[in-house]
């Protein structure tokens, strides 16, 4: 078995989460991390016993990294990835990919040219529910969907945004909808497709910063179906994320990873047992504490990036795939800047 060396640029909160994910898989090992905080660079290196590279450029073109994945602020993940390309080295991101279209194309195009896998961190991905969403959707079984939203009602005290680059456009490129409720808006794309219209409100209401806490959107999809999206992080004390899809033959309801409600006009012996094993919620990770998430869907999202590296073949969260969450929030964003209000 091939063991992968990986580099982990950036090393705040979630930085953390990848270290933990790597050094659980048996196929890969944490060479070293990089960070612009000298202090937390070197706790995480010495936690995981690997190497505190003093910049990231040192770090990527080390002939001991094959793959970095990178956890830096969201509007500094377009300098490691191209500088991976640069280096022969594949590299797989966290959410967002970038903040704006054009870096996002430029990280694609330098991988491209450089031959070298480009892959997202979307760890809902990997739970375990989703697949029994995605097959009910697939094959019919919500007759005409009516209706598919994801409500994201979290909170973070107003010390998360305290001197830090969270809710900066600069470096966050937005608020709740890009960094929180982007995860699921991925969700909601990966089952429904690309939506073709958008209209959205966001505001600042519960924090005092230069990016939205609170917005929502108005989704139709192209075949015709309804949506909504709602994203904050000022509903104190945060509440489970869910996902709604309503048809005329079925509905589900999931709360975090557990369905509230699953039930179709045919049910099924494996209907049951889906309800059986999924009607109790067991998350409620990043409700109110980012930290408290677990890290096994990163490993996962990790091991499959890792499998289509070694086999050649599609990643399903490559970065064509990865960047459709965030075109949806930058149109988001711009239908928010443009909106007229009627007033009745």
């Amino acid at each position: 078995m091939k063991i992968w060396n990986f580099g982990i640029a950036g090393s705040g909160l979630i930085a953390d989460f990848h270290a933990r994910a790597i050094t659980s898989l048996p196929n890969a090992h944490l060479v070293g991390i990089c960070g612009t905080n000298k202090m937390k660079t070197e706790a995480l290196a010495l936690k995981y016993c690997c190497r505190a590279f003093p910049d990231s450029d040192s770090m990527i073109s080390s002939p001991d990294i094959e793959i970095i994945t990178i956890a830096t602020p969201s509007g500094a993940h377009m300098e490691p990835a191209i500088s991976a390309a640069g280096n022969g080295k594949h590299a797989l991101c966290e959410k967002p990919l970038e903040i704006s279209a054009e870096r996002m194309d430029r990280m694609i195009e330098a991988h491209e040219k450089a031959g070298t896998r480009l892959g997202g961190i979307f760890n809902y991905r990997y739970h375990d529910t989703l697949k029994h969403i995605k097959s009910a959707v697939d094959n019919g079984r919500f007759g005409t969907i009516t209706c598919a939203s994801v409500f994201v009602p979290w909170w973070r005290p107003a010390a998360y945004y305290n001197n830090s680059w969270h809710g900066t456009l600069r470096m966050d490129g937005g608020g709740a909808l890009i960094n929180q409720a982007v995860h699921m808006i991925d969700i909601l794309q990966y089952l429904m497709g690309t939506p073709e219209s958008v209209q959205a409100y966001t505001a600042a209401l519960g924090h005092e910063i230069e990016a939205e806490d609170t917005a929502t959107v108005i989704l139709r999809f192209k075949k015709g179906s309804l949506g909504i999206i709602y994203g904050t992080t000022a509903s104190w004390p945060g509440q489970y994320r869910r996902l709604e899809i309503t048809g005329t033959s079925g509905t589900v309801i999931q709360e975090d990873n557990s369905f509230r409600i699953w039930q179709f006009e045919q049910m099924t012996e494996a209907d049951n047992d889906i309800i059986s094993r999924y009607s109790t919620i067991k998350g409620g990770g990043g409700v109110s504490d980012p930290g408290s998430m677990p890290y096994e869907p990163h490993a996962a999202n990790i091991e499959a990036f890792i499998r289509a590296v070694e086999s050649g073949s599609d990643f399903e969260l490559d970065a064509v795939e990865a960047r459709k969450a965030v075109d949806l929030v930058l149109a988001a964003y711009k239908s928010a800047a443009e909106l007229k209000i009627c007033y009745l």
